[in-house]
C-alpha cells in the first residue's frame, strides 16, 4: 500500500442497507459484497454489529453509544475529583508549613 493509497469510508446508511441486503434479501454475504466493492470479511463484521445492537449500530465518528457516552462521562468525572484531591493534598501540605 503506497502513501497516497486513502481508506474508504462508508456511511452508517450505507452499511445498514449492505446488511439488509444479506439478511432480508437473502443475497449470500460474498455476492454483495463484491457487487457494492467492499472485502467480504467487512460485511460480515458489519452483519455482527448490526445484529448485535441495530438501533446504536454504526454511530459514526464524534458520535457514541448510550453506554460509551457513560463511561466517557464516569472517567472525565473520576480525572476532575482526582485533581481536585491533589489540590486539597498541596492546600493541606501548605497549610501544614506555615500555621498561623
Amino acid at each position: 500500500m503506497n502513501g497516497s493509497t486513502r481508506r474508504r469510508r462508508f456511511d452508517r446508511e450505507f452499511k445498514q442497507r449492505a446488511v439488509r441486503l444479506i439478511l432480508d434479501g437473502g443475497q449470500p454475504a460474498e455476492t454483495v459484497a463484491r457487487e457494492l466493492g467492499i472485502n467480504t470479511g467487512m460485511l460480515h463484521r458489519w452483519k455482527r454489529e448490526y445484529l448485535r445492537d441495530h438501533g446504536n449500530s454504526f454511530p459514526g465518528k464524534g458520535y457514541l453509544r448510550d453506554e460509551d457516552e457513560e463511561i466517557r462521562r464516569l472517567k472525565k468525572e473520576v480525572a476532575d475529583l482526582q485533581e481536585e484531591r491533589e489540590i486539597l493534598k498541596k492546600a493541606v501540605a501548605f497549610f501544614a508549613m506555615h500555621p498561623e
